[in-house]
C-alpha cells in the first residue's frame, strides 16, 4: 500500500486550525452545510488508503463518508470486513497521512461549537 505521508506532524496552532475551518466553511449558511464543507475538504485532501490501529487491531482506512446523521466516518477494512468509525474517534498513525490536518480542523470545529 503506497500512500503519501507527512512527517510526524507538530500540533497545529489554534490560528492555523481556525484558518482551515474558515476555508472549509466560507460559503456555508448553517451547521449542516459546514459539516459538508469540512467533509469535502477531508475527502479531497486526505491521502487514502492508510493504515492505523482501531481497538488494538490494524485496519486500512479506505475512504471517508458522510452519514445521514451528518457524521463524518472513516470506512475501515480488515480481512475483508468493513466497519465505519467516527472520524472524531479514529486514531491517526504516528506517520500521519497527507491531508490529516483537515481531520484536525474538523475536530477543532466540533470542539468549538
Amino acid at each position: 500500500m503506497t500512500t503519501s505521508r507527512t512527517p510526524r506532524a507538530k500540533r497545529l496552532s489554534k490560528t492555523r486550525l481556525d484558518r482551515l475551518v474558515e476555508e472549509a466553511i466560507v460559503d456555508c449558511y448553517n451547521e449542516s452545510e459546514q459539516v459538508v464543507g469540512l467533509y469535502t475538504m477531508i475527502e479531497n485532501n486526505l491521502a487514502l488508503p492508510f493504515e492505523t490501529m482501531v481497538l488494538g487491531v490494524p485496519v486500512a482506512v479506505e475512504r471517508v463518508d458522510l452519514t445521514r446523521r451528518e457524521e463524518i466516518v472513516a470506512v475501515c477494512r480488515r480481512a475483508g470486513v468493513r466497519q465505519t468509525v467516527p472520524i472524531l474517534d479514529l486514531p491517526l498513525p504516528s506517520r500521519r497521512p497527507a491531508g490529516a490536518e483537515w481531520i484536525d480542523a474538523y475536530r477543532h470545529w466540533v470542539g468549538g461549537r
